[in-house]
């Protein structure tokens, strides 16, 4: 005799999502499929969770035309961030003289590197170096001299040099000062300096302890290095296709990229529509 199905929560509570090259496509939305399949989610009683290496400060009207109002860990792990009432709970910021110096060392080895920072708190800038790139971006802020950069408490520093790789300049800088910061890659151009121990492994897992859920109960997606700790830390680890090739190898699984709905390829399997779903979880909703 067939056993009578249960009613069971899903397999996931928590869906924990990067935003650039994940969530959202190029041009900084998030498609109609996607946004269906975070319904999905929703309906099943799990959570949407942003996990992104955007500072707070830098990422505010961005999750409000995504109608997201719940924690998000921004920041690369640094920051738990109260979307809908607009509050820091937490925060991390570099030493200024540590992080400083080490920049000096790193440069040593590599040669003249171009800088920003991001300083801290919810009024925090972006503030860059001449060269930092082509041109300075809306939002971004000049230094007219280098101590411009360490005027205020930093969150983040952000390096680029012109001949080395990212791959390279991460590992160089690893090598240098790991043991008094962490060193991770975001992204094109984007080799990043973060108050030690931080990544969003960390952050995720002060929001599983606010929030009251285990990283056994949570599926996590990234595209680049700085997701690593992120999806080794949940309990299944997804990969966009569009990718970094070092998260691809080290992820459970790898979906399509984010420009062909990836995050919803998958949610869609794991949170069918409720016609689908057994009976007695259709009698629960």
């Amino acid at each position: 005799m067939t056993a009578p199905t249960r009613d069971r929560p899903p397999r996931f509570a928590v869906v924990a999502t990067d935003l650039d090259g994940t969530l959202l496509r190029r041009d900084l939305t998030v498609s109609a499929r996607t946004r269906a399949a975070l319904a999905r989610v929703e309906a099943a009683g799990a959570r949407h969770l942003v996990v992104t290496g955007r500072a707070a400060a830098g990422c505010r009207t961005l999750l409000g035309r995504l109608d997201y109002r719940g924690l998000a860990v921004c920041g690369q792990g640094a920051q738990l961030y109260d979307v809908g009432a607009d509050r820091l709970l937490s925060s991390a910021a570099l030493h200024g003289p540590t992080v400083r110096a080490l920049v000096g060392r790193i440069a040593e080895q590599a040669g003249p590197l171009k800088l920003a920072v991001v300083t801290a708190g919810l009024a925090g800038e972006f503030i860059v170096t001449p060269g930092f790139e082509g041109r300075v971006r809306h939002g971004w802020r000049l230094a007219e001299r280098p101590s411009d950069l360490w005027e205020q408490p930093v969150d983040k520093v952000l390096i680029r040099h012109e001949e080395l790789g990212d791959d390279e300049l991460a590992a160089l800088a690893h090598r240098v000062c790991a043991q008094e910061v962490t060193v991770t890659h975001s992204g094109e151009g984007l080799v990043e300096l973060l108050p030690a121990g931080i990544s969003k492994a960390s952050g995720l897992a002060a929001a599983a302890a606010l929030l009251g859920f285990e990283a056994a109960d949570t599926i996590a997606f990234g595209d680049m290095p700085n997701d690593i700790p992120m999806l080794e830390w949940a309990g299944h680890g997804v990969a966009m296709g569009n990718g970094h090739a070092e998260l691809r190898r080290r992820a459970d699984e790898t979906a399509p990229g984010h420009e062909e709905d990836g995050v919803a390829v998958v949610l869609e399997r794991l949170f069918p529509p409720a016609a689908l779903r057994p009976a007695a979880a259709r009698l629960r909703s």
